[in-house]
């Protein structure tokens, strides 16, 4: 028997992985807390969940990454995804790969998201050979802007995001910018 290592990178303590059929229940309960769904215009029911997954299933297949199903090592518990997405909207940043980032309740506070985050940009830079990665979040929205600096990225500017057009409170965004760094000789 082959054993097929399901994760397709680690961090010390979590594992990411492409998204499956089975994730749906879990990530939906979470997608489904108004507290997780904060900084977003609404929460996400049971369909529109399951088609989040098929979208970042596509995305990994014609990309090579996407906003990994995260899973604590230890207990194999999937807390979210953190991960990076491909970008073309219209904005001064675009085409671009984002990295981003949405946990349960329950793994909050636990340095989880700078961990994976860290671990995203690695494998962005040293296996996909990214020149850039930006991050994108709400003014509001301080934890996730908390995040995009303890991994050592810049804040570039404000913009409104065309895609939330319709809901005023969370258009106006901010964005953050990251390029590897220098390896000595």
């Amino acid at each position: 028997m082959i054993l097929v290592e399901k994760y397709i990178f680690k961090s010390e303590r979590l594992g990411f992985r492409n998204w499956s059929a089975g994730d749906l229940d879990d990530f939906a309960g979470m997608n489904a807390d108004q507290d997780v769904m904060e900084h977003f215009p609404s929460t996400l029911n049971l369909q529109q969940t399951a088609e989040l997954i098929g979208r970042l299933q596509d995305h990994y297949a014609t990309n090579g990454y996407t906003y990994f199903a995260t899973e604590i090592l230890e207990t194999g518990e999937l807390i979210g995804f953190i991960g990076l997405a491909h970008h073309d909207y219209d904005s001064e940043f675009n085409p671009a790969t984002d990295i981003g980032w949405r946990l349960k309740k329950s793994a909050w506070g636990n340095g989880y998201a700078t961990e994976g985050a860290k671990r995203c940009l690695e494998f962005a830079f040293d296996e996909l050979k990214l020149k850039k990665v930006i991050a994108i979040c709400t003014i509001q929205n301080k934890k996730s802007e908390a995040v995009m600096i303890k991994i050592g990225m810049t804040k570039k500017g404000e913009f409104e995001h065309p895609k939330l057009k319709e809901f005023p409170d969370y258009a106006r965004c901010m964005w953050y910018e990251i390029e590897p760094k220098a390896k000595p000789d």
